[in-house]
C-alpha cells in the first residue's frame, strides 16, 4: 500500500538535536538550506562556510537545517550529544541541528524522499550521493535547487542572495 507523500515541505514534522519534534511549518517566509552533514567527512569543514552564510543572512532571512547522516562511510557514528558538542567545539556553529536520519533507502526520512524526488541529481538518481549535498528552498517552501556534495558554501552563496529578495 502507497502511503501519500506530503506536497509540501512545511506538512512535515523532525526531531531536532535534543529530540524535540518540530513542524517545518515554523519556518514560513524564510529562505531555507537543507543539509545532510557528517563530522567526520572529507566535506565536514564546509561547517564553517554554512556558519559564515548563516551568520551573514539569518537576518535577511535565512535558515540551514543540518541533518546528521551516518550512511555514508559512517563518517556520523556519535549519538546526539557527541554531534552537537563536536559541532559546537569545533565550527561554533549556532544553526539548527536535527537528529540523525537515514537520507537513502528503506528507512529515509521522509523529508528526504520529498526533496530526492523534487530535485533530483545528475541523471534523474534520487539517492543522495554523499554528505553535505545541500537543498535550497524558496521562501513559500518550494525546492529550488540541488547542490553536490562538493560544492562549497561560498558557490551556493549568489543563489542565496538572488532568493532572498532583500
Amino acid at each position: 500500500m502507497n502511503k501519500k507523500q506530503p506536497d509540501h515541505l512545511y506538512t512535515f514534522k523532525v526531531k531536532n538535536i535534543q529530540g524535540t519534534t518540530q513542524q517545518l511549518s515554523q519556518y514560513k517566509g524564510k529562505l531555507l538550506l537543507i543539509v545532510n552533514t557528517a563530522s567526520r567527512c572529507g566535506f565536514t569543514p564546509q561547517y564553517t562556510g554554512l556558519e559564515a552564510l548563516y551568520q551573514k543572512y539569518k537576518n535577511k532571512g535565512l535558515e540551514i537545517l543540518a541533518f546528521p547522516c551516518n550512511q555514508f562511510g559512517s563518517q556520523e557514528p556519535g549519538t546526539h550529544e557527541e554531534i552537537a558538542a563536536f559541532c559546537d567545539l569545533n565550527y561554533k556553529t549556532t544553526f539548527p541541528l536535527f537528529e540523525k536520519i537515514d537520507v537513502n533507502g528503506p528507512k529515509a526520512h521522509p523529508l528526504f524522499k520529498y526533496l530526492t524526488g523534487a530535485l533530483p541529481g545528475l541523471l534523474g538518481t534520487q539517492n543522495i550521493k554523499w554528505n553535505f549535498t545541500k537543498f535550497l528552498i524558496d521562501r513559500d517552501g518550494t525546492p529550488l535547487k540541488r547542490f553536490a556534495p562538493g560544492d562549497r558554501p561560498q558557490k551556493i552563496e549568489k543563489d542565496i542572495i538572488k532568493n532572498l529578495g532583500n
